[in-house]
């Protein structure tokens, strides 16, 4: 359901932007925080209440447009300020702030995943959660951060989008891109099934389909 709510966060972030005083600052927060809510959403469906994965992330993705078209009132939410303009148009040092902004939420997410116990715990959780569980690992907590994890990164996206256009289409914003993601998953060596990835390999599927 990432495209979704990269839709979502988008148009939160536009309509907010828009039509209240807020700072930039504010809104790329509450934003950010929506995302962080549909991760949780997520996170409880597969942790909490047991569906499937792939059931509960689809619920998201075909609710979360409607959602996002509701916030926009099914049009495209145009937008003019400098602040939030720059996340997706601002140059860095003779860099695009997006992509200065992407390698560092891949920098903080490998220092996370291979510099701490979380990585481990998670490959333990994908591979056998219920093995994970017996051995003492709480495989609900980890799965729920994991959501919750790609609901913000999914919402820095979302943004990026938004951004790059001045604008929220949340008919189109992330459209089909969990495919994309998907792919990038496989591509960078990691089983559907789950257990151990490579964060690195997954960066370069992206690359690589971007590049396609």
């Amino acid at each position: 359901s990432v495209g979704a709510v990269m839709a979502i966060c988008g148009a939160v972030a536009a309509v907010l932007i828009d039509t209240t005083d807020l700072s930039p600052f504010v809104v790329i927060a509450i934003s950010l925080g929506a995302g962080l809510l549909c991760g949780l959403w997520n996170g409880v469906l597969v942790a909490v209440f047991d569906i499937q994965p792939f059931i509960a992330t689809l619920i998201l993705m075909v609710v979360g447009r409607g959602i996002a078209q509701l916030i926009t009132e099914g049009q495209i939410a145009i937008f003019n300020n400098p602040t939030l303009e720059f996340v997706g148009k601002g140059v860095v040092a003779g860099l695009p702030f997006r992509i200065l902004l992407s390698a560092f939420v891949c920098i903080v997410l490998f220092l996370f995943v291979r510099r701490t116990a979380i990585g481990l715990l998670l490959e333990a959780v994908g591979s056998n959660d219920r093995a994970s569980y017996y051995t003492g690992i709480d495989a609900r907590s980890i799965k729920l951060l994991a959501y919750v994890i790609s609901g913000l990164c999914a919402a820095i996206a979302g943004l990026i989008i938004t951004a790059d256009i001045k604008g929220a289409d949340a008919n189109n914003a992330g459209l089909w891109l969990e495919l994309d993601a998907v792919l990038a998953v496989v591509i960078g060596g990691t089983l559907l099934t789950g257990g151990r990835f490579y964060l690195g390999l997954r960066v370069i599927g992206a690359l690589l389909i971007q590049s396609i």
